[in-house]
């Protein structure tokens, strides 16, 4: 290369121009350059205003999806259609994440960011915080020491510590994020919910995207509750919305009833530290399934029997499609054995109850687990109901006592899982809350809302473990690198999926709508 380029002094960086005012030497070379941005460490080559800016140190983990200003620069390159598709096609290759199914932690209230993923020792002690870093089995890379569990399998991970909701209310801020879209919809109020002025939650999407695929069971599946505040009143965006409730997720009502349900029932508790007992003598209610008298074997007759009946009456069934299709996937559940055992988890073996914790948190993941492992594409799990993570009392010693331990655990164990029986790969794993908190504690002892940065921990599906995307500044208060919002995260979903970014939906007066409204997350693969 260095017969090829001189050196040229410019504005205090080093420039790579073509000797003697030739063309670059190698599209190629400009096309690796496009790809390529600094995120933990330096490149090779970057392509500056139409020159080569020469680094060291070149990471593959630095490569990215074309932009528009990347697409100008390879126009002043001299790079054609022909090259500009090839830089996108690579691009989209080095970026996109891909699984069968997706396990999606959600933790209710918004996890403090400080006190578990990103961590800020050097910054004054009435923002770090009581507790205290620990190193994980990544060099370079520190969680919470209440998570120590999580800390010895850093390689199977990757952090993304740059998320951003544009709301400091739960209420907003959950619509943002389970459904992917900042922007709110028209009609959209707080005064009715759910309602068909909400966007279509993820699971939502995914249940309508997902419609053709050849799988009788249902493509997306939310447990064990619905996020609720203290009041009991559901919180927006978990729900088809304006898509219509014909293509709703399997939402599973399975927890059992707890008049505060805070943490991992039956470890339940109150923010203030009084005592309180879990209200029932279960943890789940489970789902009846069980098959007609006779057992399979009759249950087999009579599925070929309506099979008959439904030949003849196909009209009406398409007419009741909602019916028919909510029908088909309950008559699959009673039928597949291994569905029918993933709600039995609070009878698994005493070792997986071990592992997992023999709590809602534990139990809840266990069973998204078994879920997706039956043919289910997509598992939310509700990791709290009554705002679980908002701590704005006692944000450490309800942390230390009763969250993150059982969250270590059970996220710990389904790591372990998925990568002993090789389906990590094919499982993308993601926990997040629908914002964080804020960096200077409060008066309580606690930390209040806070949209403006918060963590994201995501698993498999091909993403490179032991990484750190993005950064929050010295005092954890806002991203200075990389900023991810809702849109990114759901666009990893979809794509890890494989729904196609053109993909579209038409909501219930006939309006078309896109399904992608951003990037998938960088320098994830």
């Amino acid at each position: 290369m260095s017969r090829d380029y001189d050196f040229v002094k410019g504005k205090g960086i080093d420039r790579l121009q073509p000797s003697d005012n030739r063309q670059l030497a190698s599209h190629q070379i400009t096309l690796n350059c496009l790809l390529e941005r600094p995120i933990f460490g330096k490149c090779d080559h970057w392509l500056v205003d139409g020159s080569l800016l020469v680094e060291s140190n070149a990471r593959p983990e630095t490569r990215r999806l074309l932009t528009r200003r990347a697409a100008l620069q390879a126009g002043a390159a001299g790079l054609g259609m022909a090259e500009l598709a090839m830089l996108r096609a690579a691009g989209a290759a080095e970026t996109s994440v891909k699984a069968k199914s997706v396990i999606f932690v959600f933790l209710t209230g918004g996890i403090a960011q400080h006190d578990s993923f990103d961590p800020k020792p050097l910054a004054p002690a009435d923002i770090r915080g009581e507790f205290q870093p620990i190193a994980t089995s990544v060099p370079g890379i520190q969680i919470c020491e209440h998570l120590p569990l999580l800390a010895k399998r850093a390689d199977r991970y990757a952090l993304v510590r740059s998320m951003r909701t544009n709301s400091d209310g739960h209420e907003l801020a959950c619509h943002m994020l389970l459904t992917g879209r900042q922007e709110l919809p028209p009609g959209f109020t707080l005064d009715n919910v759910p309602s068909a002025n909400e966007w279509p939650s993820i699971p939502a999407t995914v249940t309508y995207a997902l419609r053709e695929r050849d799988n009788p069971l249902p493509p997306a599946v939310v447990l064990p509750q619905p996020s609720v505040n203290e009041a009991g009143k559901v919180r927006p965006g978990q729900y088809a919305g304006k898509l219509g409730n014909n293509w709703d997720a399997w939402h599973l009502n399975i927890a059992s009833p707890c008049a505060l349900g805070n943490g991992a029932c039956p470890n339940c508790f109150r923010f203030e530290g009084t005592p309180f007992q879990h209200g029932s003598a279960t943890i789940f209610d489970p789902p009846r399934l069980t098959l007609p008298d006779g057992g399979e074997p009759r249950f087999a007759s009579r599925m070929n029997l309506l099979t008959g009946i439904q030949r003849q009456q196909l009209d009406l069934d398409r007419a009741a499609d909602r019916f028919g299709r909510h029908r088909q996937q309950a008559l699959s559940v009673l039928s597949d054995a291994r569905i029918r055992s993933a709600f039995e988890v609070e009878t698994a073996d005493e070792q997986t109850l071990s592992r997992y914790g023999k709590n809602k948190f534990g139990l809840s993941v266990l069973m998204a687990r078994r879920l997706v492992e039956g043919g289910v594409n997509f598992v939310q799990v509700n990791l709290g109901k009554n705002s679980t993570w908002d701590t704005h009392r006692r944000n450490f010693v309800n942390m230390k006592d009763n969250l993150l331990p059982p969250l270590d655990r059970c996220v710990s164990a389904l790591l372990d899982d998925l990568a002993e029986s090789g389906r990590l790969e094919e499982t993308l794993v993601v926990v997040t809350g629908e914002f964080g908190r804020t960096p200077k504690i409060n008066k309580d002892a606690g930390r209040d809302h806070w949209g403006r940065v918060y963590s994201l921990l995501i698993a498999g599906g091909g993403v490179r473990g032991g990484r750190v995307i993005g950064a929050s500044d010295r005092l954890g208060g806002d991203p200075i690198e990389e900023m991810q919002t809702p849109e990114n995260l759901a666009a990893t979903l979809y794509e890890a999926l494989g729904i196609p970014r053109h993909a579209i939906w038409t909501d219930i007066d006939g309006r078309p709508h896109k399904v992608f409204h951003g990037l998938p997350i960088a320098g994830l693969v």
